[in-house]
């Protein structure tokens, strides 16, 4: 048991050191992974789902944006509108988050997550443009808590959203 306590205590580290270095390169994004799959766990709680499952979520969360890691500074943290390139270049992070973290056997359950968090209900999203319930529970949940927390933060382009602003345009954009 000391082993296995080992084990899972180096899991852990090595995800929150991963999630340190997307922080490190775009410090407007600073908390945004932990918050992230904080907020994932609590929305998986409250919709009643089982405690492995919650977990599940949690790291999807924590790791949805790992691929950042690939995209370069300048356009992370440019403070105006991309251009459709950079853009595109950005719509490339949740493959790479996949690639990434695929060779990890035990994160293989959170691959739907970190790949489909871009997916939009009507199907106007990345990478593949799924739409309802095509896009797997964990990914809907990342999608609307990255909205809400991306919002809620000061980033290089805009200042934060107050809650009920941001609660308004979550709400509108991501459940119709």
């Amino acid at each position: 048991t000391e082993l296995h306590e080992r084990l899972r205590a180096m899991s852990l580290e090595v995800t929150r050191a991963m999630v340190a270095a997307i922080d490190k390169k775009d410090h407007y994004t600073s908390g945004h992974s932990e918050r992230v799959g904080f907020l994932t766990r609590l929305t998986a709680q409250e919709l009643g789902l089982p405690p492995a499952e919650q977990q599940i979520m949690e790291w999807a969360g924590l790791l949805h944006d790992v691929g950042k890691i690939g995209v370069p500074e300048e356009i992370l943290c440019k403070p105006g509108k991309l251009t459709k390139e950079e853009f595109e270049v950005v719509k490339r992070h949740p493959g790479m988050s996949y690639e990434i973290l695929k060779p990890i056997a035990s994160l293989r359950v959170i691959l739907d997550g970190v790949l489909y968090h871009h997916e939009y209900p009507d199907g106007s999203g990345y990478p593949e443009g799924l739409k309802g319930d095509e896009i797997p529970l964990v990914a809907r949940i990342i999608h609307v808590v990255d909205t809400f927390d991306a919002l809620t933060s000061t980033r290089s382009y805009r200042e934060a959203f107050t809650i009920e602003k941001a609660f308004q345009t979550v709400s509108y954009t991501h459940l119709r």
